[in-house]
């Protein structure tokens, strides 16, 4: 246990480590030392000795040589107050500055929605200007899908940009509102195991493996096949660039100008195709992204370069045309796109941006009943003081590369907005950070607002006591799972009537049995299959399933067993959003993604039984729109 008026004890609270929570099970849990000391180190802030304690200590009062010491919100548009005293100086986004002398108080302008600077006593504070609140979206209901299984087994190959803009297209014509699709950030191309689109390369770039290319002959079977597919698209891609004609070759060295962020990225690229997909394997030399070795690399492999710069303006070039293609049909909303939790520590957002990353923990999850030891997802969580001290910008960065295509944006376990569970590398438990979650809050509403959009924040598992209430103020919708709104042995569900009505509201999700499969117990039967239930415990999983099923159907009148009869009662939920899965409109019995396992379950490599281009005929999916009609009385 550790002594809070320790020199230990005060440094992890003032650098905001929780030293007891509650896990989901309502069990109250201590932050050991051990894992204490591996939180702080993680942070940059060394805690092995009391002595390094309280240098530490001292350092992180301080505050950081360079940039942000602080942050403030503010509502856009209004004058604002805050403490102080002595001369300020106050630095608009559009570069205007005020200055005053504070007599006990500073006296704000309004300030646009945006970020400013207000500088007094040599220290700088990050002033976000944002709406009180985001306006409620209209009633609407849309369906989700995986882009990669877009393609057919007689297709071959897997889901590309322009078979979304197809399947956007369709679904639009038929009556849906969005069309939401797993994470599209950047991944790894060496690397065809590595396809989860959970933990990417950077979640500020475009995944290139969605890139349409004539001529791919991809593999013909009923699970995509990765090992085969993924190398035949890089090949197309690669010989697609070599036959560029000399002018769009020449713009591609101006495009990389104008944005030394993407030629950043473009670098790293083009280093992980030489020297493998992880940088901290590379050679010493070429790890750190300033260094005159990454720039002669950069140099002496041109070429490489300039096909990362293209590849990336292909991908966006295509979600342009899905875009178009939402708004050619007067889709309400497009795409609704997934931020995912945090990045790979290995991939090129860490290697760009190391020192916004914490080293040596993984984001993760306390212990519950389907994991006593809680769990570590092998990837990197944001170091709260250092984005603090950059202002945000990666965050901001971060929002910004998603809202460009899209009008609904989910943000992947929002729970780290205010709290994120870090596992250190080792046998050290893992212990709850605190978020700096007002800023993060009112920079996803200025983001938001800027871009025309609304955001849906995935609140589910263990919610920290008021996260919800701050969304419902932000505007910023939660979830709710059909599946998850029960209380008590046996169950009872919620009325889908109840559900709070600033939510988008789903049967379940990409992680969770669909409607068919779960009826069945098919996820029982593949945890027993890989030996994560005791087969003489699967009839009685099995049991207790059914029993779930039964008080569902009670309250959702889904008797018979039909989709239609929950999409019928989804429609009518008090829910603001609804989307539908296309699993569940056709009938689909095997879910994308068994969590917990890699190889074991055949994650994201399900095909849907329909063609993008046939989406928006097929009969099931017609009948389900007509069904879906939410703004009727």
């Amino acid at each position: 246990m550790i002594d809070a008026g320790s020199a230990l004890g005060e440094l992890v609270n003032a650098a905001g480590i929780l030293l007891r929570f509650k896990d989901v099970t309502q069990q109250e849990r201590l932050t050991t030392p051990q894992s204490a000391r591996a939180l702080l180190a993680a942070m940059g802030l060394p805690a092995e000795t009391d002595v390094d304690a309280v240098n530490s200590l001292a350092a992180l009062r301080r505050g950081p040589n360079d940039g942000y010491a602080g942050w403030i919100v503010v509502q856009s548009g209004v004058a604002s107050t805050l403490d102080g005293a002595g001369p300020w100086v106050l630095w608009t986004e559009d570069g205007e500055e005020t200055r005053g002398t504070g007599q006990g108080h500073i006296a704000l302008p309004p300030l646009q929605n945006g970020y400013h600077t207000l500088e007094q006593d040599g220290r700088r504070t990050l002033v976000i200007a944002a709406p009180r609140t985001l306006t409620t979206p209209p009633k609407s209901w849309g369906v989700t899908l995986a882009l990669y299984g877009l393609r057919t087994a007689q297709e071959g190959g897997f889901g590309s940009y322009m078979d979304l803009a197809q399947a956007v297209e369709g679904l639009g014509q038929a009556g849906a509102d969005f069309v939401g699709i797993n994470p599209i950030h950047a991944g790894f191309p060496t690397d065809p195991k590595a396809f989860s689109p959970y933990s990417p390369s950077s979640r500020q770039r475009l995944s290139i493996a969605h890139i349409a290319v004539p001529g791919v002959s991809g593999s013909q079977s009923d699970l995509i096949d990765y090992m085969a597919d993924r190398p035949a698209q890089m090949a197309a891609l690669r010989a697609a660039f070599a036959a560029l004609d000399p002018q769009t070759r020449a713009g591609l060295d101006s495009t990389a100008a104008r944005d030394p962020s993407l030629h950043l990225f473009a670098v790293h690229q083009a280093i992980a195709d030489r020297h493998g997909p992880l940088w901290p394997e590379w050679p010493t030399e070429l790890q750190d992204p300033a260094s005159e070795h990454v720039a002669m690399f950069a140099q002496e492999h041109a070429e490489a370069v300039a096909f990362h710069v293209w590849a990336q303006n292909m991908a966006a070039q295509q979600l342009d045309t899905v875009r178009e293609a939402a708004a050619g049909v007067e889709m309400r909303f497009g795409l609704y796109l997934d931020l995912a939790v945090g990045t790979h520590p290995g991939g090129a957002e860490t290697w760009a941006q190391p020192d916004a990353f914490a080293r040596g923990v993984s984001l993760g999850a306390p212990p519950d009943a389907f994991s006593p030891g809680g769990q570590s997802w092998g990837i990197a969580p944001f170091n709260p003081r250092a984005l603090i001290a950059q202002g945000f910008a990666p965050f901001i960065e971060t929002l910004r590369a998603q809202f460009r295509y899209a009008k609904l944006l989910r943000i992947d376990h929002v729970l780290g907005f205010d709290r994120a569970f870090w596992v250190p590398e080792g046998d050290a438990p893992g212990a709850y950070v605190t978020m700096p979650k007002a800023a993060l809050l009112a920079i996803a509403r200025v983001e938001a607002a800027r871009a025309g959009g609304w955001v849906v924040g995935e609140d589910l598992g263990n919610v920290p006591d008021g996260l919800r209430e701050d969304m419902e103020d932000a505007g910023i919708l939660g979830c709710r799972v059909a599946m998850f709104e029960r209380n008590g042995t046996p169950p009872v569900y919620s009325a889908p009537a109840t559900y709070d009505p600033l939510t988008l509201a789903s049967f379940a999700s990409h992680d969770l049995p669909t409607w068919k499969g779960w009826r069945a117990g098919r996820d029982l039967e593949w945890w027993a299959q890989i030996g994560h239930l005791p087969e003489d415990q699967l009839p009685i999983a099995k049991a207790e399933r059914a029993a779930e099923v039964a008080a569902f159907d009670a309250i959702y009148g889904t008797t018979d067993g039909s989709a239609d009869s929950l999409h019928r009662a989804l429609a009518l939920s008090s829910a603001t959003l609804v989307a539908i899965q296309a699993e569940d409109m056709l009938g689909v019995t095997e879910q994308p993604n068994l969590p917990g396992t890699i190889d074991a379950h055949p994650n994201w490599r399900r095909r849907l039984p329909v063609s993008a281009a046939a989406l928006g005929q097929n009969p099931d999916v017609l009948r389900t729109c007509a069904l879906m009609r939410r703004d009727s009385p």
